[in-house]
């Protein structure tokens, strides 16, 4: 539970930090899209479009570490696609949402490697990229 009150004070900072300056509305569809994108090519373990949905400017905050910028990034997803094969894994979505540039996940899943019972991921996406990410998980 202390993980899930942490993530949801680094998003609502986040929020505070880098999502209150914008003057324009953000269409939510365009957040969306970029999700399903992001979320389509986990499931392949397409490192090289997963990266195409992060900047330079990216940070990426787990409990294993905070990623800026794109090789730190594709460090953590290289670790990451190893532990979710393709052939093998089960992933189950709880609940989502959407609002302006914020996508809110709540997921759990089952590999063959490791399996999280509870796990949640919070996305900040501007420009049709990922700005800001945070994970938090309960392995088994």
């Amino acid at each position: 539970m202390k993980k899930i009150l942490l993530v949801a004070l680094l998003v609502s900072s986040s929020v505070l930090v880098f999502g209150q300056n914008s003057p324009k509305k953000v269409d939510e569809a365009t957040t969306l899209a970029v999700f399903q994108h992001h979320s389509k090519a986990l499931g392949e373990n397409n490192l090289d479009e997963i990266m195409a949905d992060y900047t330079e400017e990216s940070v990426v905050i787990t409990p294993d570490g905070t990623f800026s910028g794109l090789a730190e990034i594709r460090k953590a997803f290289v670790e990451l696609v190893k532990a979710f094969p393709t052939k093998g894994s089960t992933f189950n979505v709880i609940k989502t949402a959407v609002k302006n540039d914020l996508f809110y996940i709540v997921w759990s899943a089952k590999t063959p490697v490791v399996e999280f019972n509870y796990a949640t991921d919070t996305f900040i996406i501007q420009g049709g990229k990922i700005l800001r990410q945070t994970f938090a998980g309960n392995k088994k």
